[in-house]
């Protein structure tokens, strides 16, 4: 056995150690013994840099660990000498004189010069000037206004330590001193202290090199000189157990149950290798990697004591096998070395179906085929991963496969194990985008990911969403300020003006202008570092309202908090609705009320917006309202998801909603419905002549109504939540068009009720918000409907770089020949698109009209309709 330091010489003692941890055993040489006892503060454990906690009062100066016992970190303090904590404690000293509640990089360098510590001197060796050092700091930094009793790390802070350690390490140091916090500083390159390197001089490559004087050897790689007994899997596979020893594996929350599980199945004599079984994002990987955690920390069975977890990578691993046998060759290798290493080596294959049918060319063995025997034979020690879809279709398709695995049912995180997840990965994130994560930011990436991503799965959906957040925080912190790029734009113009100035000898333009660059050259300096100034000493926090912006992004689902113009919007809907359609007063009025409902959040989450069966004759505008809506709610009329229901009156053709059955053509394409919605799950669907539609259809719409959400052809799970489901009928349209007094339409709507009550089932109208009635338009609606449609025509002209004028007749003519009670406002469109556009186009194809003319329309006395053109006036030219 190789000792557990160096990984060169054998092992000749086990030496136990106890620490606030625990007892830690361990496996040294005689040399790594020796040295390991004059380091006083090393273990070999998992590095979990921002995991403080402990007994003592000073350890909760740091804040409680986000960590819950199950993830068993270690202390942060196990990894540092007697000196390096003190230059912590007396950090946390120095932010509560200033009284700062967050400890930033600042604090960290003044406790750093402040002890004799080997990073002071470092600094004083490089030529630093302790107390100028010291003065500007204090300059620069205003004290607090009130008492601090708890100092927070702040992301820099956070960051400044996870770069010392990985200093130490690539240093081949096994402790983290002094010297190793002033390399995080100068690494972090944002803080005030990174800013005061900067400006003395002082760079990572200087500092390396002093420490290297000093110790008379450095180490650039920080590994030590190896000679590995299994070159191919190093070459094909990651080591997840030494990753774990490096830190470099993010913390495993929760999921004790299935590592536990796993431990017990890789402990059996027989049958010994577990596969993870899981929907894609529910952290499969990262229990694997959580066992690696384990094995390192010594927290295993005696069986999977001191064992290597390895990650195969299969596309290396085929990966320029272009002859016969090449890939046979490299598998041959790989498992002589596993058979010769069997007792310490466990193979963690992700993504376990791919091994089934990889490299298996015409007449060539798979590496299935090829790993069979040895897990068979107990020669090989496997973990697989692989999601219930493929596990299906792969790998309980060869029964051989499948009796060598035992699988381990991975489920979905719930909303509050996902909230947990994220407070321990919180302060990674925090560290690698030096922002500050608010409470409130995590707990809403898990709620609204939970509730509007239903194609993804907790807890990945939710980390995505607070790591872009963070990103776009951080993003637009760093950006330049408005003014800066204005100064910029500015200087770029005035260097053009200058050039053209020199090439004309235009002395006194030159002048002028080099005076103006040099005042906006200053300028620029100024706010350059006034920005560079606050990017080192401000973070900023991501919130929840961040959260959401991003996840508006992501989903186009509008769930920010609504401002000014959008609630000016909601409370003149009918208003702008009515610019489009004329009468019809009800109906606006019921659809924007359900709208308001929904965006100020007092809808049921669990339906869609709103469902409404639009009910009238034809013509009379069930169709225009709803791309009114489009457009008004979206901008346009594309999200308007529109279906013909003539089109699905047989029985078979309701498949093409929710797509075809596994087996029948068209299965991988989906259905009309779902897929429609997937794509845009933030709009209209309009279900046009819903009567028509065969009773099947009827079944589907019933979950939708209800539960917002359906299940298409392929088992995928579509999100109605956020759509507007409108239906129209013609049902009862007769009877509207004779109601004329109020009495009669009073009538006419109870007997429409009863007509919808023998059409449809009452468990699908029970499930409709509200049933619209479209009243029949009136003449002086349709005088309204003309003027909209002639400035509608007017726009299309003017596009034309014309202008057009209507007589006063045209109006009264288009009214009087265009209004039809029984087929609406319809035959109007018709009579206006016959008689005014088909006009327009003809005086424009058979005459010369030239652009910026006037087109004249108007009626003459037999009720024909003229049209005319004027040439436009030549502007007379200016004396």
């Amino acid at each position: 056995m190789l000792c557990e330091i160096c990984g060169v010489n054998q092992a000749t003692t086990r030496q136990r150690r106890i620490t606030s941890a625990g007892t830690i055993d361990r496996n040294l040489c005689e040399a790594c013994a020796l040295e390991d006892r004059t380091q006083t503060h090393y273990s070999s454990h998992r590095f979990e840099p921002f995991s403080f906690g402990g007994e003592s009062p000073f350890y909760d100066m740091y804040g409680k660990s986000t960590q819950s016992n199950e993830n068993q970190s270690l202390n942060i303090m196990d990894y540092f000498t007697e000196r390096a904590k003190g230059v912590l404690q007396k950090a946390t000293v120095i932010a509560q004189d200033h009284k700062h509640g967050m400890l930033d990089t600042e604090h960290l360098l003044l406790a750093l010069i402040s002890d004799e510590t080997v990073g002071k001197r470092l600094l004083t060796e490089l030529g630093v000037s302790i107390e100028e050092t010291k003065k500007y700091i204090e300059a620069t930094v205003p004290h607090g206004t009130s008492p601090i009793t708890q100092i927070e790390y702040g992301p820099r802070a956070k960051r400044v330590l996870e770069l010392a350690f990985d200093e130490a390490r690539q240093l081949g140091h096994n402790y983290v001193g002094s010297e190793h916090i002033l390399l995080g500083l100068i690494r972090e390159g944002e803080g005030l202290a990174a800013q005061i390197f900067k400006k003395v001089g002082v760079t990572l490559l200087s500092a390396r090199e002093k420490i290297s004087q000093n110790e008379g050897s450095l180490r650039n790689d920080g590994a030590y000189p190896t000679q590995s007994e299994t070159p191919g899997l190093d070459e094909f596979t990651r080591d997840l157990t030494q990753e774990a020893r490096e830190g470099k594996l993010d913390p495993v929350i929760g999921r004790a149950g299935e590592i536990d599980r796993i431990i017990n199945i890789l402990s059996r004599r027989r049958k010994n290798n577990p596969v993870l079984i899981g929907e894609p994002g529910v952290g499969k990987t990262a229990i694997a990697e959580g066992l690696a955690n384990k094995i390192i920390q010594n927290d295993v069975p005696e069986p999977l004591l001191n064992k290597r977890l390895l990650a195969l990578d299969m596309g290396s691993l085929i990966a320029g096998t272009k002859y016969r046998g090449e890939f046979e060759e490299r598998m041959k290798v790989l498992l002589d070395e596993i058979q010769k290493n069997k007792d310490s080596l466990i193979l963690f294959i992700d993504e376990l179906h791919t091994i089934v049918g990889a490299g298996g060319a015409e007449g060539a063995i798979d590496a299935s085929n090829l790993l069979k025997p040895s897990l068979a034979r107990g020669d090989l020690q496997a973990i697989g991963a692989t999601t219930l879809d493929e596990y299906k279709k792969h790998i309980e398709k060869d029964a051989a496969l499948e009796r060598r695995f035992q699988p381990v049912i991975v489920p979905e995180n719930t909303v509050p194990q996902t909230i947990e997840i994220l407070q321990g990965l919180k302060d990674r994130y925090e560290a690698h985008h030096r922002v500050k994560i608010s409470n409130e930011a995590i707990i809403s990436s898990v709620e609204l990911s939970d509730r509007y991503i239903n194609d993804r799965f907790l807890p990945d959906k939710a980390i995505d969403l607070i790591d872009e957040a963070s990103a776009e925080v951080r993003l637009r912190t760093i950006a330049p300020p408005e003014n800066l790029e204005e100064v910029r734009k500015t200087i770029a113009q005035k260097k053009r003006e200058l050039s053209e100035a020199t090439s004309n000898n235009e002395n006194e333009k030159e002048k002028t202008l080099k005076k103006e660059l040099l005042d906006l050259e200053t300028t620029e300096k100024d706010i350059t570092d006034i920005w560079n100034q606050s990017k080192g000493t401000e973070t900023p926090e991501v919130k929840a309202e961040d959260v959401a912006v991003v996840l508006s992004k992501m989903t186009g689902v509008p769930i920010t908090k609504l401002t000014e113009e959008e609630k000016d919007k909601l409370l003149r809907l009918e208003e702008q609705l009515h610019q489009r359609i004329v009468g019809q007063d009800e109906a606006i009025g019921v659809v924007s009320n359900a709208i308001r409902r929904a965006r100020s959040g007092l809808k049921d989450k669990n339906k869609p917006i709103g469902s409404f069966m639009f009910l009238g004759s034809t013509g009379v505008g069930k169709s225009e309202l709803a791309k009114a809506l489009a457009e008004v709610m979206y901008g346009d009329e594309s999200h308007l998801l529109r279906l013909d229901m003539s089109e699905y009156q047989e029985r078979h053709t309701v498949a093409r909603l929710i797509g075809s059955p596994p087996g029948y053509i068209g299965h991988d394409e989906g259905g009309q419905l779902t897929e429609l919605v997937r794509r845009n799950p933030y709009s209209i669907i309009f279900m046009d002549e819903i009567e028509k539609a065969h009773d099947d259809v009827f079944n589907i719409l019933l979950q939708v109504l209800d539960d917002g959400r359906l299940t298409d052809g392929q088992g995928k799970t579509v999100d109605f939540k956020n759509t507007i489901i409108i239906m129209t009928s013609n049902l009862g349209g007769t009877l509207l068009q004779k109601a004329k007094t109020p009495k009669e339409k009073e009538l006419v709507e109870s007997q429409i009720e009863d007509i919808l009550k023998q059409t449809f089932r009452p468990e699908f109208l029970n499930r409709i918000d509200e049933f619209v009635i479209f009243h029949t338009l009136t003449k002086d609606n349709i005088k309204k409907i003309v003027g909209l449609e002639l400035e509608h025509t007017k726009r299309l002209v003017s596009a034309q770089n014309m202008g057009i004028t209507f007589g006063e007749g045209v109006e009264n003519y288009l009214v009087e020949a265009g209004f039809d009670p029984e087929f609406g406002a319809r035959p109007l469109k018709r009579l206006i698109q016959r008689e005014i556009e088909t006009g327009i186009s003809n005086l424009l194809l058979s005459e010369n009209v030239a652009s910026r003319s006037n087109i004249t329309v108007s009626v003459n006395s037999d009720n024909v309709i003229q049209f005319a053109h004027a040439k436009p006036r030549k502007s007379k030219p200016t004396i």
